[in-house]
């Protein structure tokens, strides 16, 4: 389960030091037990992000059937996918 605070706090954090290798590794050790995967917004071909902010999108994953699959239902979902997004 992501409470709606954890969602708000992975957000404000990502919107104040931006997306980074060290960005993932500090959220991973601020939420122990959630699962962080950055990626880039056009890697994700299906769900809808479940927060927009800007340069980067917030999607949840639900990991409880062996695979993980996007979702929107936070009481399921185990962890983040962070999608930077990248101005053309």
């Amino acid at each position: 389960m992501i409470a709606e605070q954890e969602l708000f706090d992975v957000a404000e954090f990502v919107k104040t030091n931006g997306l980074s290798e060290a960005v993932i590794a500090e959220l991973r050790n601020k939420f122990p037990g959630k699962h962080f995967t950055w990626c880039m917004e056009d890697d994700i071909h299906s769900g809808k992000p479940v927060y927009e902010g800007e340069g980067f999108d917030i999607y949840v994953v639900n990991s409880m059937d062996h695979c993980s699959v996007l979702t929107n239902d936070l009481e399921s979902a185990s962890g983040f996918v962070l999608a930077e997004l990248i101005e053309e």
